[in-house]
C-alpha cells in the first residue's frame, strides 16, 4: 500500500444499527512525570476525537489501559480546567457530559488482558503518560507489533509514537524500518517548554527518531493536523491530528 499523508480531514458522519467492527484503544494509566512533578496520563482530544469518528463510522471501541482501573486525562487536556488551555475542544466536553463515558475512564482492563483475535485495529492514545509508561513497556510493544503483522491498522498519534522508538516485528529489526512516519515534534515540544517554562518531556521523540536508520519521521508546522498512513502503520503527530489518524484508520477497515 502507498503511503498517504493527509493534512486536513473531511468526513462524513453518519449511524449505522450494525456494528462494523471492533478497535481497541490504548491510554495511558496515571503516573507521575518525572521531570515535572505533575500527575499526568492521556490527553483528551487524543481520545475523544478518535472515539467520534469510530462510533459515528459503526465500530465498537474497547478501552484499555497500562495498568488497569481508572485513568484520567492530562489537566491541560481537561476543557473544565482553569488554565483555559483546552476551553474550546467541545468534543472532550461533550463526552465528559455522558455518565457512560466517565464509567468507561473509571473502570479499563489492563491491555494484556485483551485476546488479539477479537479486535480489528488498535490505536494508541498520547498525553504525556506514555512518555514513562509507554517507554520500555515490552508487552505493549509485542501486542502493537502482533497487530501489525498481522496487517491489521496499527496506529498512534502524539506522544504515544515513543513505542514506536523500541517496538520491533518478529525478526527483530524496528517496525518503523524503511517506513515514514510522525510524532510529537520538536517546535511543539519547544512551545510547551516555554509556556510552563521548564523542560516537560524526559527526552524527544523527533530526535530520538532521527538517531534511527533507515526510517523517515516526518513532521510539518506546530499543531497542523498531519498523518500519515505507510501502509498499516498510522501515525498522526500531534493531539490536533487525532480524527485525520482515525479517518484513516477507518478507510482501511473499509476497504478489507
Amino acid at each position: 500500500m502507498a503511503t498517504q499523508i493527509i493534512e486536513t480531514q473531511q468526513y462524513v458522519h453518519f449511524h449505522s444499527a450494525a456494528t462494523k467492527g471492533n478497535i481497541l484503544i490504548v491510554a495511558s494509566s496515571p503516573t507521575i512525570s518525572k521531570q515535572t512533578g505533575w500527575p499526568i496520563g492521556f490527553w483528551g482530544a487524543e481520545l475523544t476525537h478518535p472515539l467520534y469518528v469510530f462510533k459515528e463510522a459503526g465500530y465498537e471501541v474497547t478501552l484499555v489501559s497500562t495498568d488497569g482501573g481508572a485513568i484520567t486525562m492530562d489537566a491541560y487536556s481537561d476543557p473544565t480546567d482553569e488554565s483555559g488551555y483546552s476551553a474550546n475542544d467541545v468534543i472532550t466536553l461533550g463526552y465528559m457530559q455522558q455518565k457512560w463515558f466517565s464509567d468507561l475512564l473509571k473502570n479499563t482492563l489492563k491491555f494484556t488482558a485483551i485476546d488479539v483475535n477479537a479486535y480489528d485495529a488498535i490505536f494508541l492514545v498520547g498525553g504525556q503518560g506514555p512518555m514513562y509508561t509507554f517507554k520500555g513497556n515490552k508487552e505493549l510493544q509485542n501486542l502493537f507489533s502482533t497487530f501489525y503483522e498481522t496487517g491489521k491498522p496499527s496506529a498512534a498519534v502524539c506522544h504515544a509514537t515513543t513505542l514506536l522508538l523500541e517496538t520491533k516485528t518478529t525478526n527483530g529489526e524496528l517496525l518503523v524500518k524503511d517506513k515514514t512516519w510522525t510524532g510529537f515534534a520538536n517546535t511543539e515540544e519547544d512551545f510547551a517548554d516555554n509556556a510552563v517554562g521548564m523542560q516537560i518531556q524526559p527526552y524527544r521523540i523527533e530526535d530520538e527518531a532521527k538517531k534511527i536508520t533507515n526510517t523517515t519521521f516526518k513532521v510539518v508546522a506546530p499543531f497542523t493536523s498531519y498523518a500519515i498512513a505507510d501502509g498499516n502503520l498510522i501515525t498522526g503527530q500531534q493531539q490536533n491530528s487525532g480524527a485525520a489518524v482515525a479517518k484513516l484508520l477507518i478507510d482501511q477497515l473499509s476497504k478489507k
